[in-house]
């Protein structure tokens, strides 16, 4: 069976995400991601009401043209967990295929509601829940698996597409974590089993987002205890602390108002995209958040809780809000620039439970962030963090549980590459033979008829 995969988003950055792999007449498209941060340096766009095309031109959404040269029909769009460099381009590129998305439960409802705020494309693919664990045909000689990771978001998963030639292991997002503090533990059992199956792994596709950095990432229950320790250091403080992290991070911003609760303050949540994860998540029974938590996205109602806030007492509050990269109009953002109600004293705490995208917009715009944050007097508790990537000695682990014949490293640039690049020919891979440093755009062919 021809195998033939098409490399068409984040292989020339961080963000976009999208790759396809044909497997004789069937093509399986895995992720379809927004990269944010070529939105965010243009002043107020609306992703939502742009064409594609323009979108493709500025460079924030996969150009998926060189899927005409793969000669198959796409039987599934499979978005791996539901951050916007995954999911953000499907309510623009998705209709162009007649196939269903199919995903894991948080997953869909995220891509549900990218495709109910679209206001350009009607987008009417069915769509699926597949749970870890479960797989479904494709065509008739081929079957997806989706294998349970753990990441920064919960109901993370690695598909792998079944093949007569072996396994395609599609390795995007994840970290090993065997004690997360929400959902279960990376399915190490399942991969070293994948390994072993008729034809092995044929590849793997990972993300080598932290493999330059040494070491392995640590488990959510550290960042938890590294939070429980700032925040109880911080108990007697009778000013206003306000933390921000991902939105979608729901095992972090579970862990800020359960510790807010501990130390005497009432958590509220205020941000659209704060109010989006986390209803999204309560809703679907993955996190029990307390009767009384207040979830506000909505700019008035945002506001008219700074105003409650600052009328009853800062002392008495933990407002846990959107902005940890800067981002322009993020509430963080806003409170740094005296946009809103809240009032910001010396000595306030600000605790960033989020490390910076390493891109250069992202940096530029955090570093401004918390500028204007200490300009107001502001103390800064930064980098309460454990990443969601895999660094050195977990890439190290995959590649020898899987031991796969082909292997393609995804979601960086060149620069971003190259350590991962190092490690795979110290294991015996050769650049070029089995080991594919491609580009945006590119058709690999794994097996020729």
């Amino acid at each position: 069976m021809e195998i033939e995969i098409a490399t068409i988003g984040g292989y020339e950055e961080v963000g976009r995400q999208m790759t396809a792999v044909r497997a004789g007449d069937d093509v399986v498209v895995f992720d379809m991601g927004l990269n944010l941060s070529k939105v965010l340096i243009h002043d107020n766009v609306e992703t939502e009401r742009m064409h594609s095309l323009d979108l493709i031109d500025m460079g924030a959404i996969p150009d998926d043209r060189v899927m005409s040269d793969l000669e198959g029909d796409v039987k599934a769009i499979v978005p791996t967990h539901g951050h916007l460099d995954h999911i953000g381009a499907i309510s623009k590129l998705a209709h162009r295929y007649d196939a269903p998305i199919v995903a894991s439960p948080f997953t869909i409802e995220l891509v549900k509601q990218q495709i109910k705020g679209e206001e350009k494309f009607g987008v009417e693919n069915d769509l699926q829940k597949m749970e870890a664990g479960e797989t479904m045909q494709i065509g008739e000689r081929n079957e997806l698996e989706f294998v349970n990771v753990t990441h920064s978001i919960i109901d993370a998963i690695n598909p792998v597409l079944h093949t007569p030639e072996g396994s395609i292991v599609y390795g995007l997002d994840k970290r090993m974590d065997h004690t997360p503090v929400i959902g279960d533990p990376i399915d190490m059992k399942r991969f070293r089993e994948i390994a072993r199956e008729d034809g092995g792994v044929l590849c793997y596709i990972e993300d080598c987002t932290n493999a330059g950095r040494k070491g392995r990432t640590p488990s959510e229950a550290v960042a938890r205890r590294h939070l429980k320790d700032v925040m109880y250091s911080i108990e007697d403080y009778d000013g206003g602390i306000v933390a921000t992290t991902f939105s979608s991070h729901i095992a972090r911003v579970s862990s800020l108002v359960e510790f807010a609760e501990d130390i005497g303050r009432q958590p509220v949540l205020l941000g659209r995209s704060m109010e989006k994860y986390s209803g999204t998540a309560e809703r679907l029974d993955f996190v029990d958040f307390p009767d009384d938590l207040g979830m506000y996205g909505h700019r008035k109602s945002v506001d008219r809780t700074f105003k409650r806030i600052m009328n009853e007492g800062k002392e008495n509050f933990l407002p846990i809000v959107t902005g940890h990269q800067g981002e322009p109009r993020a509430m963080l953002t806003r409170m740094g620039r005296g946009e809103t109600p809240y009032e910001l004293d010396d000595g306030d705490k600000v605790l960033f439970s989020a490390r910076v995208i390493p891109e250069p917009t992202n940096e530029g715009q955090r570093y401004q962030s918390e500028k204007l944050l200490g300009m107001q007097g502001a103390r800064i508790y930064d980098d309460i963090h454990v990443s969601g990537h895999l660094r050195e000695e977990g890439h190290y682990e995959m590649i020898d549980t899987l031991q796969p014949q082909h292997i393609i490293p995804a979601h960086q640039d060149m620069k971003g590459f190259a350590p991962y690049v190092d490690l795979a020919e110290n294991m015996g891979y050769n650049l070029g033979r089995d080991l594919h440093v491609t580009r945006n755009g590119n058709l690999i062919t794994l097996v020729d008829e």
